[in-house]
């Protein structure tokens, strides 16, 4: 189904909550009972987007899909996708937080994350094994949708690499983190926590003076835009996501700013027309 465990995990407490608040599964539960509860929610939840809400619903229809039955079993409301646009850095942006990352393991993080447009789990995923410097090459292994790919690794990255690796000796993974406390949010293996990376992005978009709300997703798709601006095609593109469907990639093209289709403000005009007339 494409979706990753921590997902499939986010559902079944959903599920668990809805089975533990009727004493009962939501299957045994009849259509009214469960608009009841989804009402509550609604109502209760704080946040714009009403996420709690929205994943109760998920997680219902996961039961539903794994018990063969149809949506329609329990009347689950449609939910409205939000059409949001993502936020998108400059080049000059990226630059500077690669300038002002202080531990050399956070400016190869940054620039994997953005050289490479890897997944907050595919960069923690990286082993040593998986980087190929004599093909300048990085295989990202098992990413989402459950499929390898390769993408190119920039020299300057190589070199970067290649002194981290030298100094931190890693034997497994390339990044190696703390365990928390109690496998609160952390892993099983010794991998960098996905809390671990996104403190560091946020911290060095705060040290790079980036005003602009920074996730470790951004730098993804920073990298997608980037690239299409400076002539990918949308197909190596898509691959080089490692997109299932070419929908997902052309949404970038709503973002970029090519030559081809290039937007301006009448602002521009105005001021090169007037100031011209007035000479």
């Amino acid at each position: 189904m494409g979706r990753s465990q921590s997902t499939f995990n986010n559902y079944s407490r959903h599920v668990a909550a809805i089975s533990l608040y009727f004493g009962k599964i939501p299957t045994e539960l009849d259509s009214e009972q469960v608009q009841d509860y989804l009402f509550y929610q609604q109502k209760k939840s704080k946040t714009p987007s009403q996420t709690y809400f929205k994943h109760c619903v998920y997680g219902l229809r996961f039961l539903l899909k794994s018990e063969g039955l149809p949506y329609e079993f329990l009347r689950l409301p449609s939910i409205k996708h939000d059409k949001k646009l993502p936020v998108v850095l400059s080049k000059e942006e990226v630059w500077a937080m690669l300038q002002c990352a202080k531990l050399l393991k956070h400016k190869i993080l940054i620039g994997l994350l953005y050289g490479c447009g890897l997944r907050c789990m595919e960069v923690r995923s990286v082993r040593l094994q998986d980087l190929d410097f004599d093909r300048k090459q990085l295989k990202v292994v098992q990413g989402k949708g459950k499929k390898d790919r390769y993408v190119p690794l920039s020299e300057h990255l190589v070199r970067g690499l290649k002194k981290y690796i030298e100094a931190e000796k890693p034997q497994d993974y390339l990044f190696n983190g703390q365990p928390l406390p109690n496998g609160a949010g952390g892993d099983f293996d010794n991998r960098y926590s996905q809390r671990g990376v996104q403190w560091a992005v946020k911290q060095v978009a705060k040290a790079a003076g980036v005003k602009k709300e920074v996730h470790t997703h951004t730098l993804r798709h920073s990298y997608a835009t980037h690239l299409l601006e400076d002539g990918m095609d949308i197909m190596t593109l898509k691959d080089l996501l490692g997109h299932q469907n070419i929908e997902t990639t052309m949404e970038y093209l709503h973002i970029a700013q090519l030559e081809s289709q290039r937007i301006f403000s009448p602002l521009d005009t105005l001021f090169a027309q007037c100031s011209q007339s007035l000479k």
